[in-house]
């Protein structure tokens, strides 16, 4: 009755279940490196693969690595509100 089309179609009006678990916070990684790309693709006047990589890579972590210490902090705040 219906085709693959309707199939895939259909799955994009159910919401993913991520959890909140740790380990749904991986798929930060992608996203972070997806932005990392396009700012760095965007912003470098002359892009060579060399300092692409090495430029996109730095960002990227110090994107995780900003919001892994923000997340540290907010714990630290929850944790002393809630004691």
């Amino acid at each position: 009755m219906f085709g693959p089309e309707a199939f895939i179609m259909a799955n994009f009006t159910i919401p993913e279940e991520l959890g909140t678990n740790p380990q749904s916070l991986l798929l930060l990684l992608p996203l972070v490196a997806a932005i990392a790309i396009v700012y760095k693709a965007t912003k470098l006047p002359a892009i060579s693969a060399r300092s692409f990589i090495r430029e996109t890579m730095l960002l990227s972590a110090s994107i995780t690595v900003i919001m892994i210490i923000t997340a540290i902090i907010l714990l630290a705040v929850a944790w002393f509100v809630t004691q």
